[in-house]
């Protein structure tokens, strides 16, 4: 799978250079500016990019507009970005795009490298991969929409915020498939969201959970 990363830190970005190749990925170019990476798409068309947030010049959300740039070129181009800290505002920005293909991860991720390396093959699929520590956040909220979840209806919309399909959640709370099945039911349910909304009910959800967190 041919990729193109966006990274001012050298450091950084040798080392996904060196782990991306070990797991099969080819790198055909990494960028250091947001102009940088929206040529480097059109040049080399690559099958994902990885972008940091902040780019050169100011370091605010160079990388993240360059990202939603190109997914309106591109619709469902998959993205995963990288970030130093939780900033809800922007994932909900980048999910805003589509939901498929796109993930957010905090750059500690990074090393973690199965993580890393599932979350960015899950996104080139098609997914979405988002870190736990957004979820996190979000679950920490008491005034949204959410608070009329049990608690078992949090740990699956997180789960599912993540990214994970129902059988993989069912094994990692250790219910059976239909538990899952019955709490995303109650979780569409509770957050009104219709059954004609059928295949993007999950991301509503997501969105959703990233829009009652504080900015």
């Amino acid at each position: 799978m041919r990729l193109v990363i966006a990274e001012d830190n050298v450091l950084l970005a040798e080392g996904l250079q060196l782990i991306l190749a070990k797991h099969g990925f080819e790198v055909a170019h990494v960028a250091e500016t947001a102009d940088g990476l929206l040529a480097a798409v059109e040049e080399h068309e690559p099958q994902a990019a990885i972008v940091d947030i902040r780019l050169p010049p100011s370091y605010r959300d160079e990388g993240l507009q360059a990202a939603i740039a190109l997914r309106r070129r591109r619709p469902d181009f998959p993205i995963l970005v990288l970030s130093q800290y939780i900033e809800q505002t922007y994932a909900t920005e980048l999910l805003s795009t589509g939901h498929h293909g796109v993930g957010y991860l905090l750059k500690d991720r990074v090393g973690r490298v199965a993580e890393f390396v599932d979350a960015l093959r899950k996104v080139a699929a098609g997914g979405m991969a988002l870190d736990a520590e957004v979820i996190a956040q979000v679950v920490r909220r008491q005034d949204d929409p959410l608070t009329t979840l049990t608690t078992r209806e949090r740990q699956v919309l997180g789960l599912m915020a993540e990214g994970l399909d129902n059988t993989t959640i069912a094994a990692r709370l250790r219910v059976s498939d239909n538990a899952v099945h019955k709490h995303i039911g109650n979780i569409f349910a509770k957050l009104g969201l219709a059954a004609t909304d059928a295949g993007h009910r999950r991301v509503l959800a997501v969105l959703t959970y990233l829009d009652a967190s504080p900015h």
